[in-house]
């Protein structure tokens, strides 16, 4: 019947919305969007690092931060009735700026220390003046696991803050994550003074189990210095090894098992893997750092 027909006006309009998206060449989702971005570096309108930022930036809106903490396991945490001769080799070892300060347990964090506030502690009790832990501590900003990254950026720019401690549902700690984690999703990773330079070395350890290895490093090279045994006839460097577990180019991010290896990418483009985050694995799980 001729009610049951389409109109012939609509049949029109929706063709020539068709039509209209593809002389224009409108991206109609966030998929077609990359490919049209990727598409412009390849006549290279855009270079690989913009690219790089531009998708970081549509991820980390997709992104929350269960996906980027640091475990509670392998936070470093300063004890707060610990004697300061105690709390600088942990300071000093680790490098970082900011510490949570934790009372009888990881889960009782009573605020975040600054490194450069021990000197004014130190300065204090040489003095014989008595100062204590509690006056120098800022308070701590406790967010939950589904917080979108988005949403946790543009906090961390509103209050000031450069750490949060992440908790879960029942309110324990699960880990934290810091406003360089953050941008790191945008711009990649963010040299400072564990980052590998340009100076020959291409594994660098932090502990006994955390160490940053360039994805270029030779498997031989690799072998010799973890005692591994991987053959170097079907991949010439570790990156290559690992993005054949992955089965794909992967994102920063990504994690994957390989043997006693637990690798974490830091970099990475659409093409190949920079930079990787390597953990020793014990009896199937991660080995404390």
């Amino acid at each position: 019947m001729k009610e049951d027909r389409p109109s012939t006006g609509s049949s029109q309009l929706r063709w020539l919305d068709r039509l209209g998206q593809v002389l224009l060449g409108e991206p109609r989702d966030r998929e077609q969007l990359i490919e049209l971005l990727r598409s412009a570096q390849q006549r290279e309108l855009l270079d690989l690092d913009a690219l790089a930022m531009i998708e970081g930036v549509l991820q980390v809106s997709e992104m929350q931060v269960r996906d980027i903490m640091i475990p509670r396991s392998q936070m470093v945490v300063v004890e707060r009735d610990a004697p300061l001769e105690e709390m600088l080799p942990v300071i000093i070892d680790s490098a970082h700026s900011r510490f949570p300060v934790v009372g009888d347990s990881r889960d009782d964090v009573e605020g975040i220390l600054l490194a450069k506030d021990l000197l004014r502690l130190r300065a204090a009790e040489q003095a014989g003046e008595a100062l204590e832990m509690q006056d120098f501590l800022r308070p701590a900003a406790f967010i939950p696991e589904s917080k979108r990254l988005n949403v946790l950026l543009n906090e961390f720019r509103n209050s000031h803050n450069h750490m949060a401690i992440v908790v879960d549902e029942y309110g324990g700690v699960s880990g934290l994550v810091t406003i360089e984690d953050v941008l790191e999703q945008i711009v990649g990773e963010i040299d400072d003074e564990h980052d590998i330079v340009d100076d020959g070395h291409d594994i660098l350890r932090h502990t006994d189990n955390r160490y940053t290895v360039k994805a270029l490093t030779p498997i031989d090279e690799f072998n010799e210095y973890f005692g591994s045994e991987y053959s170097d006839e079907e991949f010439d460097t570790i990156g290559g090894l690992v993005m054949n577990g992955f089965g794909h180019v992967p994102k920063r991010g990504e994690e994957i098992d390989i043997d006693r290896f637990h690798f974490k990418v830091l970099r990475a483009d659409n093409r190949r893997i920079h930079l990787l985050q390597l953990s020793l694995r014990q009896d199937g799980a991660l080995a404390e750092n």
